[in-house]
């Protein structure tokens, strides 16, 4: 399994299929391609419809006839946008798309997509996703903050590598991001969501000094966009 960073929340991790996971990219200084140089996707997961997660998800589906895989009332929005590949889900619920396991998993935050001047669309709760590949799996905890039941994550789907948000202010910090690997127990940590928007500023070493200040047997990798490693 090869985890690619492109950016803020998006991830490229090529297995046995092409998952894209929260694309945004075309509106993104900071990430690494276009969604027009995205060619080849299998799967493309929204974990909610913020505009820097859902991001450019409706035209890579389109571009590359990916299936559109998110909280079921944002796989309603894409149907309605010319998505007709799509797989709803909800919290607690796994499916199986070509032998790839994704389950929707519990994400503390808010979501929400405006489609009109007149109003919003509801973009259903924002979910993280474990996701299964062979004997791998990968957590990404899409927008959250720090909540007990990270310990179930952990217990219950086992995965090797967490893609955790530390921008603090709309998701969790470093600090918290560190507690929530204690409960997880991934061997590889990811940060993610920091350093895109003077809000959202962080030093991803604090990361690793939490990491290692509650002694865990975890490796923090600290990647740039385009960076990738493989497990």
């Amino acid at each position: 399994m090869k985890i690619e960073y492109l950016g803020h929340s998006a991830f490229r991790i090529t297995g046995s299929k092409t998952i894209i996971v929260d694309p945004f990219l075309n509106k993104n200084p900071r990430a690494c391609l276009k969604a027009s140089d995205i060619r080849k996707a299998d799967i493309v997961l929204a974990t909610h419809g913020h505009g820097d997660h859902l991001g450019d998800s409706i035209e890579i589906c389109k571009n590359t006839g990916a299936v559109f895989v998110a909280i079921h009332e944002l796989t309603l929005y894409a149907q309605e946008n010319g998505i007709t590949k799509t797989e709803g889900m909800n919290m607690g619920g796994t499916i199986e798309i070509d032998g790839i396991q994704i389950t929707a998993v519990r994400a503390d935050h808010s979501s929400c997509i405006n489609v009109t001047d007149k109003g919003g669309y509801s973009g259903g709760n924002p979910i993280g996703f474990v996701v299964r590949d062979g004997n791998r799996a990968f957590y990404h905890a899409g927008d959250t903050g720090l909540f007990k039941d990270m310990k179930l994550i952990g217990e219950l789907y086992k995965p090797d590598v967490s893609l955790l948000p530390i921008g603090s202010r709309y998701t969790m910090g470093p600090r918290e991001a560190a507690y929530a690997a204690k409960y997880l127990k991934s061997k590889i940590i990811v940060p993610m969501h920091y350093n895109t928007t003077p809000l959202i500023r962080q030093n991803p070493s604090e990361l690793k000094m939490f990491v290692n200040e509650f002694e865990l047997d975890a490796e923090v990798k600290i990647l740039e966009p385009g960076d990738y490693f493989e497990i």
